[in-house]
């Protein structure tokens, strides 16, 4: 009946009718990806999206970001990855785009996700990080 292109959210909408019932429904066709990211060991892994909300909601959890917010802004970086048009995507490229996403929507889920991805060893390391990057002195 109708179809939509949504590249914000890597995915065609199309809405169906059966032609049995005439019920109508939606279906949404992702775009897969061949993004392969580089691990800090050296490996080589399949882009995931999944992987990226799971890491988001885990910065996001208990902050004003609804679980909405998270999937929206993994199909957003997801989106963005993919106009790089690299075949490859280091953890740290990842972590970048991913962290100047999450500084502009959210401080806490920033400093949560930051907190994994850079490895901070003690909380001096934390303290610097939310001068510098949260609250800009």
């Amino acid at each position: 009946m109708d179809s939509r292109d949504s590249v914000e959210s890597n995915a065609i909408r199309r809405r169906r009718e059966c032609q049995d019932c005439q019920r109508r429904f939606t279906t949404f066709e992702t775009i897969e990806l061949s993004i392969q990211v580089l691990k800090r060991d050296g490996r080589y892994e399949d882009f995931q999206q999944q992987k990226l909300v799971s890491g988001l909601q885990a910065a996001c959890h208990h902050t004003k970001i609804s679980r909405e917010q998270v999937h929206d802004l993994a199909a957003k970086i997801t989106a963005e990855i993919a106009q790089m048009q690299e075949r490859v995507i280091s953890t740290h490229e990842l972590g970048e785009v991913v962290m100047g996403h999450l500084r502009a929507l959210d401080p806490v889920a920033y400093i949560r996700f930051a907190c994994v991805y850079r490895r901070f060893k003690d909380i001096d390391e934390v303290m610097r990080e939310i001068k510098i990057n949260v609250t800009g002195l």
